[in-house]
């Protein structure tokens, strides 16, 4: 089953259920996909995104609503911060099992292997290599950070 089919899953099974706050953020999901499909979509081409775009929506979702829960705590509202941690909960379902550090740092290093990258200058490589096989798994901002590190 693809990954929209899951989310279409989860968006029935969430109007059945009466689960009202679940519902809102899958329908928030699906209008993100929608958006996509239609900026992607050409002339000969009625395809729409693809599941490792579809990933790279839900990592943006996720980072998104991060922000905003350390932006609501440090301005004391907690009530909306819990309510963006339980669309992270929804969203996170889609998303593939995050890697450990120790994944992480394998990783890097298989892609520095993977591309001969020596200097600071191949970290485009580096990091195209690892959104390939990584996407979803990782925090790519962190990763940078940590690629930076091993080859400045």
């Amino acid at each position: 089953m693809s990954l929209r089919d899951r989310i279409n899953a989860a968006l029935k099974q969430a109007m059945k259920d009466k689960a009202g706050s679940r519902l809102a953020t899958l329908r928030l999901i699906n209008a993100a996909i929608k958006d996509q499909d239609i900026a992607a979509r050409s002339a000969d081409s009625q395809d729409g995104v693809s599941d490792a775009e579809i990933l790279a929506i839900l990592a943006k979702m996720t980072k998104q609503r991060q922000e905003s829960v350390r932006a609501y705590e440090e301005g004391g509202r907690l009530d909306l911060a819990e309510r963006e941690r339980e669309e992270i909960a929804v969203i996170s379902e889609f998303l593939p099992r995050q890697l450990n550090d120790e994944e992480v740092e394998a990783a890097i290093e298989s892609a520095i292997e993977e591309t001969g990258a020596s200097s600071i200058r191949d970290m485009g490589k580096i990091m195209g290599a690892l959104k390939a096989r990584h996407a979803g798994q990782m925090d790519f901002g962190a990763v940078g950070a940590k690629i930076k590190d091993r080859l400045g």
